[in-house]
């Protein structure tokens, strides 16, 4: 491999209990709030956990930091950009989990904690992995059939999110 050259890290690496989970390298996702919402995303049913609701994400590349793979999944998948957002921070909401036969190990979903740059929404444009983009008031949030892995993150996502300045 050259330096800098760019390895995708599309495909399976293990999970608990032997599952396969997406992104060879790990995964990330962004948790982008405006004001007292959150862009959410209801997954295409063809996509892994489809018809479920989280945030936009997907796979990490090799060597690409989960604040960039968060962005870069965000761009694509709904066209914001990424100047456009204020990174707060980001919290390893699932993993590590070892290797398992043939598939990588040490796979981690880290979620990148980011506000607009301003307290309203951004307007969005879906592409085909979504079925719907919705900006969900937090206190709502959990009323939607949720994803289980971001499911059970909402509480350490909003103890982090209490003590951010807006």
């Amino acid at each position: 491999m050259k330096q800098g050259e760019h390895i995708s890290g599309d495909g399976w690496a293990a999970g608990p209990g032997g599952i396969k989970l997406w992104g060879k390298f790990g995964a990330a996702g962004l948790f982008l709030l405006a004001g007292e919402r959150v862009l959410l995303q209801h997954r295409a049913e063809w996509t892994n956990h489809g018809g479920t609701w989280g945030i936009p994400g997907g796979a990490r590349d090799f060597h690409e930091s989960a604040v960039a793979a968060a962005l870069r999944e965000t761009q694509e998948e709904c066209a914001i950009a990424p100047a456009d957002v204020l990174v707060l921070g980001e919290r390893v909401t699932a993993g590590p989990y070892p290797a398992v036969g043939e598939l990588p190990g040490n796979w981690t979903y880290t979620t990148v904690i980011a506000r607009t740059r301003g307290d309203e929404p951004l307007d969005v444009i879906a592409n085909e992995e979504s079925n719907e983009l919705r900006w969900v008031h937090l206190d709502e949030v959990e009323n939607l059939p949720l994803l289980g892995a971001f499911r059970e993150a909402i509480p350490s996502l909003r103890a982090f999110i209490v003590g951010q300045p807006r």
